[in-house]
């Protein structure tokens, strides 16, 4: 039976799961309790137990887990409160929290019409948080989908009782990706135009592909340093020309790959140095209707922990949600990383006369404090503010 749950005190509920004991406050005065909600005003925590700054800013939401598990349960029970039955998702998608790859592929479900949130499990088994967030979202069944209501990603994963369940089977990361790519294709009735390549063994040049394939429903699939996979090659063979987009430099994706994916489609590469380079220079990127384009204000971002890769995935259905936006990461809890301090800059809102007639921009940050310091959330937050404009 669902049980009603406001979303603060949902995420709130989640925010500890797997994390270990984390009630001790931070040296910036924080605390890394989940905020509570109903707290009198008598109480000696009163204010602190509310969960300000480490919850929420006035231009951030953080969904604070304390690993990609807890952090999944949150940001689905997010994108979908579950109150009503169009609040709830269709389908459900299961992987394996240790599977990063089959995890950033299985985001392009969350695009439409399956619209598929991502839910990890652990050796076989779902972890509480999952367990709890799958009983409150109460998936109704995906048409699109032989009305699936979860969708299995590889045999590792556990097939709970009671809800229909399908199964996306591979022998690897390349066939899983695959075979994750021909489930969207019969639901939407035609491959994508486009197709996202990358690195298969370098997880933080990887991380944001996932919220453009859950945004745009485009297939993640995968290259070694040196190699094309097979299932690789044979998914884009299945295609006439498409349009291959390669994600990270040529440290992660060599040239001798590009040249064998340029026989296969028109290929354009997207990179940056490091990871958050790499990641600013994606959510800049434009192609005709392919990428983020996000040069301007008016925006919402996504920020992660390039530390922790499964948040990408945990991630994907903000970026393809409500005020959607990229992925942007930093490297150091304790630091914002001057490229992404830079682009946030470029991107600042301002105001001539009036600020009610602005645009404005919204952070997500995803991952306790151990992921993202409130002191780094602090900066963000005055980085996304509007601002006068002087003539």
């Amino acid at each position: 039976m669902r049980r009603p749950l406001l979303i603060l005190g949902v995420i709130a509920s989640l925010t500890g799961c797997g994390g270990g004991d984390k009630q001790a406050p931070t040296d910036q005065g924080a605390t890394k309790s989940p905020p509570v909600l109903g707290r009198p005003a008598a109480a000696e925590d009163a204010a602190r137990a509310l969960g300000f700054p480490a919850f929420a800013t006035k231009n951030t939401t953080r969904v604070g887990g304390g690993d990609p598990i807890a952090d999944a349960a949150g940001v689905a029970r997010a994108v979908f409160p579950a109150q009503t039955r169009a609040s709830r998702p269709g389908a459900v998608v299961l992987v394996d929290v240790g599977d990063w790859r089959a995890a950033i592929s299985a985001t392009q479900l969350m695009s439409r019409p399956i619209r598929a949130p991502i839910l990890f499990s652990e050796d076989g088994e779902l972890p509480p948080a999952s367990e709890q967030a799958l009983e409150q979202l109460e998936p109704t069944g995906a048409d699109r989908a032989a009305d699936a209501q979860i969708i299995r990603i590889g045999a590792r994963v556990p097939t709970p009782k009671g809800l229909k369940t399908t199964t996306v089977a591979g022998t690897d990361y390349a066939t899983l990706a695959a075979a994750i790519d021909r489930l969207q294709t019969a639901a939407t009735g035609k491959p994508s135009a486009a197709v996202l390549i990358a690195a298969a063994d370098q997880p933080g040049f990887a991380m944001p592909a996932a919220a453009l394939a859950a945004k745009d429903g485009i297939p993640v699939l995968w290259a070694k340093r040196d190699s094309l996979p097979a299932a690789t090659r044979q998914a884009l063979e299945t295609r006439e020309q498409p349009r291959i987009f390669v994600i990270g430099p040529k440290e992660a994706i060599a040239d001798s790959v590009v040249d064998q994916l340029a026989k296969l489609g028109a290929v354009r590469r997207i990179s940056g140095a490091d990871p958050v380079r790499n990641a600013v220079a994606f959510a800049r990127f434009a192609d005709g209707s392919f990428g983020w384009n996000v040069v301007d204000p008016g925006h919402g971002v996504v920020f992660a922990s390039a530390e922790r890769t499964a948040d990408a995935a945990a991630a994907a259905p903000l970026s393809a949600s409500g005020s959607y936006g990229p992925l942007l990461l930093v490297q150091d809890a304790a630091s914002l990383p001057a490229p992404l301090e830079s682009f946030l800059l470029d991107i600042q809102p301002g105001y001539d006369k009036d600020p009610v007639r602005g645009v404005y921009n919204h952070g997500w940050l995803i991952g306790d404090e151990d992921a993202i310091s409130v002191t780094v959330q602090a900066r963000i937050d005055a980085l996304l503010e509007i601002q006068p404009v002087s003539r």
